[in-house]
Order: C-alpha cells, then sequence, then structure tokens
C-alpha cells in the first residue's frame, strides 16, 4: 500500500514547535486519507463539545493516496475541523495545486493545534516544517498574502493556503483560499485558522511520493482517463465549466438564491456557464493532472483573471 509523503506534522501554535512523525500504517489502512485522517484525527485529539474558536479545536489539513500520483483529477486536500456554523465535525476540500505540493514537502496531514499569541504561517520545505511570523502579513488580502509569501521566499513553485480579513476576524463561514482562486469554501475553516492566529500554509519541496506498482498505476490512469473523456458531463464541464449547472439547478427549484432564501433566481441565465462562455471566457484552467479543466479565465471591463469554474 503506498501513494503516501509518509510523514505528518504536529504543529503547535500555543507552544510555538512543530513535531514530525511517521504515517502510522494503520491510520493508512483504515482511513485512506484526506477526510477520513482528518476525521479520525480531530475524533482522537479533539472534545466534541469543544468551542469552535477556542484554543482547544484543531484543524487537519491533509491529502489522499491518489494526490499527486499524476491519477486524472488527483489533486484534493482537506481540511477537517469542529465548524463554528455547525459546532459539529466536518471537512472541507479544495482543489489546484496545494494538495499536490503539500505532499511534495514530505507531508500527508498537517494537524494544527493550540493558538498563537501573535500572527505566524507555517512554512512545509521538503521533510520540514516550522513556523515564521506573519505580522506583516496581517491585513492582507489572501492574494497579497500569497505574493508576500512566494516574494519573500524568492521560489515561484511554493504554493499557499491562507486566509484574508474575514478569517482573521472570525467570520463564521470564511474560506481558506490556495492559489488566489481555490476555495475550502464550507463550514468556516477560515474563522478557525483565524482564531489561531495561523495566517497560512506555504509549501515547497520536491521529495518522492511512493508508488507500489508504477505500471498498474498506468494502466489505472489510463482506463480513468478513457472513462472521463467519453462522459457527456466531462465534456459540458470542459466546455461551460461547474456553472453549465446554473440553469439545471434553478429550473429545478434547488438553485441557493440570497442565503437560500428562496431556492430560484429569476436572473440564472445570466451567470450561466453558457452566458459566460459566450461573453467573458478567454481560457481553460484546471487543477494539477485534471483533464476535465473547468476552471475557468475571464475578461470583463479590462480585469482578467481566473473566475468560477
Amino acid at each position: 500500500m503506498d501513494g503516501y509523503a509518509g510523514k505528518i506534522a504536529y504543529a503547535d501554535l500555543s507552544a510555538g514547535n512543530v513535531t514530525i512523525k511517521p504515517t502510522p500504517p494503520e491510520l493508512k489502512k483504515l482511513y485512506i486519507g484526506g477526510r477520513g485522517f482528518g476525521i479520525r484525527l480531530l475524533t482522537d485529539m479533539v472534545d466534541p463539545k469543544v468551542d469552535p474558536l477556542g484554543e482547544e479545536n484543531m484543524l487537519v489539513f491533509a491529502a489522499g493516496p491518489l494526490t499527486g500520483t499524476g491519477i486524472p483529477l488527483g489533486s484534493r486536500y482537506e481540511v477537517s475541523t469542529i465548524s463554528p456554523l455547525s459546532n459539529t465535525a466536518m471537512s472541507g476540500n479544495s482543489g489546484g495545486v496545494f494538495g499536490w505540493k503539500m505532499k511534495k514537502a514530505g507531508f500527508d496531514a498537517v494537524v494544527v493545534s493550540g493558538r498563537s499569541r501573535r500572527p505566524l504561517w507555517l512554512f512545509l520545505d521538503s521533510g520540514k516544517a516550522e513556523f515564521r511570523d506573519a505580522s506583516g502579513l496581517w491585513g492582507m488580502t489572501t492574494g497579497q498574502t500569497t505574493d508576500a509569501i512566494i516574494k519573500e521566499l524568492d521560489d515561484q513553485s511554493v504554493r499557499v493556503s491562507c486566509i484574508g480579513p474575514a478569517g482573521e476576524n472570525k467570520v463564521r463561514f470564511a474560506c481558506i483560499i490556495n492559489e488566489k482562486t481555490r476555495a475550502i469554501g464550507r463550514g468556516g475553516t477560515g474563522a478557525v485558522m483565524g482564531s489561531k492566529n495561523l495566517k497560512a500554509i506555504a509549501a515547497r519541496g520536491n521529495l518522492p511520493i511512493k508508488i507500489a506498482d508504477e505500471t498498474k498505476l498506468t494502466e489505472v490512469k489510463e482506463r480513468v482517463k478513457k472513462k472521463i473523456t467519453e462522459n457527456g458531463i466531462e465534456q459540458a464541464l470542459t466546455k461551460y465549466g461547474t456553472a453549465v449547472l446554473v440553469n439545471i439547478i434553478n429550473e429545478n427549484y434547488v438553485l441557493p438564491t440570497r442565503n437560500f432564501q428562496t431556492a430560484h433566481f429569476a436572473a440564472a441565465e445570466k451567470v450561466s456557464g453558457e452566458t459566460m462562455a459566450a461573453t467573458i471566457l478567454k481560457q481553460n484552467t484546471g487543477c494539477y493532472a485534471c483533464i476535465v479543466k473547468c476552471g475557468r479565465v475571464c475578461e470583463f471591463d479590462g480585469e482578467k483573471g481566473e473566475g468560477t469554474e
């Protein structure tokens, strides 16, 4: 059984130190990775009645064994915590490149505990991990934070997962953002990160991700690729992005509108994937190892950038 980086970083913000341990074989066998790792570690280490924004809550960043192997769609990472919105254990996920880079930096997971007295960010660097001062980053947006860390390290290969002012101010639906446009959008994970005075996690490295059988993995990659490319949904996502679902969901009266006050939006067509493709789409983009490329690079009013998928 492989596909793992082999280590977990336990980052204690209260003590100001990071302990690195091997990824336990039983954890891999029973819980695989990603959400399984996150929820298992969280429930083992946190009282379920804890204050989600209190020092005793934890955040677990974790990727699965397929992330970083090159298998199609193998880019995701999970963040698990006790949600400030529901007061229950939850896990949100994001794509992009950060999950792969976290593993290339040498880590299957990062367990964040405690609370720092001052803003910090965590640097994962080729099997090592350390806290760095984030006082100069506090107050920055997620895009500004990402640029500042990359500039400080003078390395464009670095990938950053961070919070902005909403997370710093513990807004209960605040997100964690990686690569400026990818979001852990569920559960208020950004608020938990802000409550700990943790501004960002940055990852750098090119360590190997062990593969048990390269030949069989290649066969699986080809089989998965064929199944995806022959699927009509994949073709629609490539052409119109995930916003291809806007009209479909709206017509079935299940489109969340005005913070779920209603389930139908009269002007849905104007923000649909079809309209975007016809008016502002410039090119497709995608996460690590993704052949669907549902990401949209759009231009509007002279501004160009990666927007909604």
